[in-house]
């Protein structure tokens, strides 16, 4: 049945990242760390579907600040689909060469900040020219992709290069090529993508040994936190105070 097979492929890739990723992501939790502890800011970036697993990081309930998401609407506004603003635009965007460097023009970097670019498949221009932007700013460059479909495609920038090739460190997604994991009967094409299980899985994990690693240091963060917890006069004053710190930390950025 279709439905038991996607779910146990998801299952696989999460699998395979506990068998294969986790002294990556102890590598780049270290260096989040490391970035926030010293009072800089650590950079997500994605376009396309990598949108969701910036967002996954930061804003969202048992997320805190220290990241600071860049989400560009022309390339992350999908519910419009034809039209304006429609996918169309989004995946010519994504293939203008330049873009990212008019995106990038907007943000002050530090030398304590960070870099983490999102793509699975790895070889669209923009998400490979933001990680040049910031190495060429000397900002360390964490890529998410997925590795077997990056070595399995032809990269579109210029370069020739992926976005593994660029980055500093490159945690794999352990998603399959494709992006499509099961295939129906009689159906022409696969369905059932997987690679924002593995890619969220991820983002969580680093944002969680991140936290911890805050915490032994002696900068606890201050999580956003919901009703269930704290209930809702102690929810909403801890939200604002997370907001706070965020508002803090971006000043002047």
């Amino acid at each position: 049945m279709s439905h038991l097979r996607y779910l146990q492929t998801a299952q696989d890739v999460l699998k395979q990242i506990e068998a294969t990723q986790l002294d990556a992501i102890a590598q780049v939790s270290e260096m989040c760390a490391e970035t926030i502890g010293n009072g800089g800011l650590v950079y997500l970036f994605g376009s396309g579907h990598s949108r969701m697993a910036v967002e996954e990081i930061f804003p969202r309930y048992g997320s805190y600040a220290g990241f600071y998401p860049i989400v560009e609407l022309a390339v992350t506004y999908h519910n419009q689909v034809v039209g304006c603003n429609g996918q169309r635009q989004a995946l010519f965007l994504e293939n203008i060469p330049g873009y990212a460097a008019v995106i990038l023009r907007n943000f002050t970097f530090v030398p304590a900040d960070c870099m983490i670019v999102f793509s699975n498949s790895g070889t669209n221009v923009l998400p490979i020219e933001m990680a040049m932007g910031a190495k060429a700013r000397n900002i360390p460059v964490i890529a998410v992709s997925s590795l077997a479909h990056s070595r399995a495609s032809a990269s579109k920038h210029a370069s020739g290069k992926r976005l593994c090739d660029v980055a500093d460190v490159t945690i794999d997604n352990c998603n399959p090529p494709g992006d499509a994991v099961v295939n129906v009967p009689n159906l022409a094409h696969p369905v059932g993508p997987t690679s924002s299980i593995g890619t969220l899985a991820i983002a969580n994990a680093i944002k969680c040994r991140v936290a911890e690693l805050l915490t032994e240091r002696g900068q606890p963060p201050v999580v956003l936190t919901g009703s269930y917890f704290l209930g809702s006069e102690e929810s909403a004053k801890q939200i604002e105070r997370a907001y706070d710190d965020y508002k803090t930390r971006v000043r002047g950025r």
